[in-house]
């Protein structure tokens, strides 16, 4: 197609297949490899039992993905599972840098062929309800504030974006504060009762800046 007033031109592809329309996503698997994201994933989180199926690690990038391409549930998800180019990226990019043995141990994960690149929403919802504590539920009380107790898999998600944000933090030491950085409790301490009410409570000061939204730190790391 000839060139109109503005510098563009559109060119006609014949290829049925192998296009993706998410091109700026692939920019953030680079950037979560170089940071070891999947490595942070599997040492911190473990909500998965057993050697079958989908890993912490892509159960948690495909939900970082959902939220850089601007998903709002989990059905969404079918929109990045019908980008064939997308997915090709991907299932590359699983396998980036993993030894023989553990290429090997991700394809045993499955008992048949493998169809789908990322979890289905069912899968993704059955991954989610491991963060909850039912037993939690059973201590609230009604009309009063209630601070659930965290499981052992919500407490390791929060220690993997604390890692994840450390290793960036190494690589690329900020000595300034953002309105990027999101301020959370050190690892070391917790909410307290407020001296000035006993129903109520205070978080302590923070030693260090230990989180960082994913999408807003990609974006500020040149």
């Amino acid at each position: 197609m000839a060139q109109g007033f503005l510098p563009f031109q559109y060119e006609i592809d014949s290829r049925e297949g192998g296009m993706t329309g998410l091109a700026g996503l692939p920019v953030y698997l680079e950037f979560a490899q170089v940071m070891g994201f999947g490595r942070i994933v599997s040492q911190n989180v473990q909500a998965r039992d057993g050697d079958q199926g989908w890993t912490d690690e892509q159960m948690v990038m495909s939900l970082v993905l959902l939220n850089l391409a601007g998903g709002d549930c989990v059905e969404d998800l079918g929109v990045l599972e019908g980008d064939e180019g997308f997915c090709r990226i991907l299932r590359e990019v699983e396998h980036w840098g993993r030894t023989g043995s553990e290429k090997r141990s991700l394809r045993r994960r499955w008992r048949k062929k493998r169809i789908r690149t990322m979890p289905s929403p069912t899968a993704i919802r059955e991954y989610l309800e491991l963060f909850h504590d039912d037993e939690q539920e059973k201590l609230r009380v009604p009309h009063t504030a209630f601070i659930p107790g965290a499981k052992r898999s919500l407490d390791g998600l929060v220690r993997a974006n604390a890692d994840f944000v450390a290793e960036v933090q190494r690589r690329t030491p900020a000595k300034t504060a953002t309105l990027d950085i999101l301020l959370a409790l050190s690892l070391r301490s917790g909410p307290r009762r407020a001296a000035s009410n006993p129903e109520s409570y205070q978080l302590d000061k923070p030693a260090t800046t230990k989180l960082v939204t994913i999408k807003k730190i990609a974006a500020g790391v040149s």
